[in-house]
């Protein structure tokens, strides 16, 4: 399989309800919820494209384009975007759906980096 094959295949995309046990006191959802929901998208894109041990070693610049309010879905996507000898970039996406239209739109952008490692958590070759 090539390595643009693997891209796609690993694409991951989770669909979550913002429900009002996930938001703040402006009734959208916590920046922080935001980003674990990243972190859990981009390690499952990781770990499906590389199929190794991964962790997160960076998020970098995370950007929080519109507020994501309680009551509507949310669409987190996560591609892979680089490939090094021992990591990897993966780029997520949030979108926000209205529950009753067909509105949609960005949200959130942010890049994680993995570096896969071994049974004594020392980093190891990627696997292409």
């Amino acid at each position: 399989m090539t390595k643009e094959e693997r891209i796609q295949k690993s694409e991951t995309r989770i669909f979550k309800a913002v429900f009002p046990n996930t938001t703040n006191h402006y009734d959208t959802l916590f920046g922080g919820t935001a980003m674990q929901l990243m972190d859990e998208v981009a390690f499952i894109t990781a770990t499906r494209f590389s199929r190794q041990r991964m962790v997160t070693v960076s998020s970098d610049r995370i950007d929080f384009k519109k507020p994501i309010p309680a009551a509507t879905i949310i669409e987190l996507l996560g591609k892979v975007t680089y490939t090094g000898n021992t990591s990897l970039k993966v780029r997520v996406d949030i979108y926000i759906e209205q529950m009753y239209t067909e509105e949609r739109e960005k949200a959130v952008s942010g890049e994680f980096t993995f570096v896969a490692i071994d049974e004594n958590k020392k980093p190891v070759k990627i696997m292409e």
